[in-house]
């Protein structure tokens, strides 16, 4: 079989490219090849709303079921690529199955990464990344008393915040300094330790684990280098991803941590695209460094530029990145890349639980992180955009609206 766009990756990004494609009136055959078993669905919520139980699988779909077939869209479900003939312009299936592309989309975002010490396999060691994974965590969760969550991450601390909520002993432990010392400033990363450390959370800092220990083949305990052992009936990871693209990578195409795409999404194999987790680009908010961005934003305006250029209608990617976080009653919201910022200025106070932290490069605006302080967020974007040099002092004073800065 050959399809005129074959999409591998049913997340976020793949769903967008082939909603994208027909909303650009593109009218070959396009097939969307996903390893899971379902149709594509959010994954912010899994760590979130899903596994608290506030929202059923139905209500985090992309797209209902009868979507697809409205928009002639192939589900090619339960697959995995393993390799790419860009010769041929065909992959191969873990099945066997060769399927022949005119126009190749690969969003195939990543794996978790796994613990690599002893006992990292398990059972009762958990990652948080599909559907599977979080069903798998509920199932047990009824016979959870103590839940060990390893890396201080989004992703760790968000299900640290509905374990803690469902009255589970939850410890987090952080191999840095700080949580979130990789995304975010001091001022964030100890507002969000005061904050699990209220919920009954143990946050442990500057830690590294030496082993899982276990009982008849389940989890038991976390070991840690100076010995100490802290008992878990379940241990959760989150400890970032490696992204997917080894099949790419195998067939030549530029990359390393990521695979290479240019302004148009276009990977160094031809007729072959990628977008969001696995693609690395030149990105403008990140002073045009080349970085993979993990966020349903990248992969979303990635697969609607990608989708334009397989359609013909000039486009780059070009898009102010944002993201959010739940935990507890908290919403954070940022925008644009605190990468390498050289100081910072924090509006309002973080003890009232609404305040915002704003990054600056050589005087410029590149990056907010806003604590229910969505005023902040919205108004922010636009220093963002602007690259704006505002006056410190007046940045700094909540009581002045963030569009007034620049007055």
């Amino acid at each position: 079989m050959t399809y005129d766009v074959l999409i591998v990756g049913a997340g976020h990004g793949g769903a967008q490219a082939a909603i994208a494609l027909r909303a650009a009136k593109f009218a070959g055959s396009i097939a969307l090849l996903g390893d899971e078993p379902e149709l594509p669905y959010e994954r912010p919520p899994l760590s979130k709303d899903y596994l608290a139980g506030d929202r059923p699988f139905e209500r985090i779909l992309i797209r209902p079921p009868g979507f697809w077939d409205e928009r002639q869209v192939a589900m090619l479900a339960g697959r995995r690529v393993v390799s790419v003939d860009p010769v041929a312009h065909a992959v191969m299936t873990d099945d066997g199955t060769m399927i022949g592309y005119g126009r190749l989309v690969w969003a195939t975002g990543g794996a978790p990464r796994r613990l690599r010490c002893a006992g990292g396999d398990l059972a009762g060691v958990h990652a948080v990344r599909t559907r599977a994974d979080v069903d798998r965590m509920i199932a047990e969760l009824p016979a959870v008393e103590r839940v060990v969550v390893i890396g201080g991450g989004y992703i760790g601390l968000e299900a640290a915040a509905v374990l803690a909520k469902f009255g589970k002993h939850v410890t987090v432990l952080e191999a840095l300094p700080r949580v979130l010392a990789r995304v975010a400033g001091e001022p964030l990363s100890r507002f969000y330790e005061a904050e699990h450390r209220a919920h009954g959370v143990d946050v442990r800092l500057e830690v590294a684990v030496a082993s899982i220990a276990g009982t008849d083949g389940r989890a038991s305990g976390v070991v840690l280098a100076d010995g100490t052992t802290i008992s878990a009936d379940m241990v959760v990871v989150g400890i970032g991803i490696v992204p997917a693209v080894q099949p790419l990578l195998d067939a030549g195409a530029a990359g390393g941590d990521g695979v290479d795409v240019d302004a148009q999404c276009r990977t160094s194999l031809p007729d072959v695209l990628a977008i969001g987790d696995c693609a690395r680009h030149a990105n403008a908010f990140a002073d045009g460094a080349r970085i993979r961005l993990e966020s349903v934003q990248n992969a979303n305006d990635q697969a609607t530029v990608a989708a334009k250029t397989i359609a013909g209608m000039p486009a780059d990617y070009h898009a102010v990145p944002w993201f959010w976080s739940n935990q507890y009653d908290l919403r954070l919201q940022t925008v644009g890349l605190s990468i390498g910022y050289d100081a910072l200025v924090v509006r309002g106070q973080p003890d009232t639980r609404s305040f915002s932290v704003v990054y600056l490069r050589a005087g410029r605006v590149i990056a907010l992180d806003c604590v229910n302080a969505t005023k902040d967020y919205v108004q922010g974007r636009a220093l963002v955009v602007a690259g704006a040099m505002p006056d410190v002092a007046r940045l700094g004073d909540a009581a002045i609206p963030l569009k007034e800065v620049m007055a």
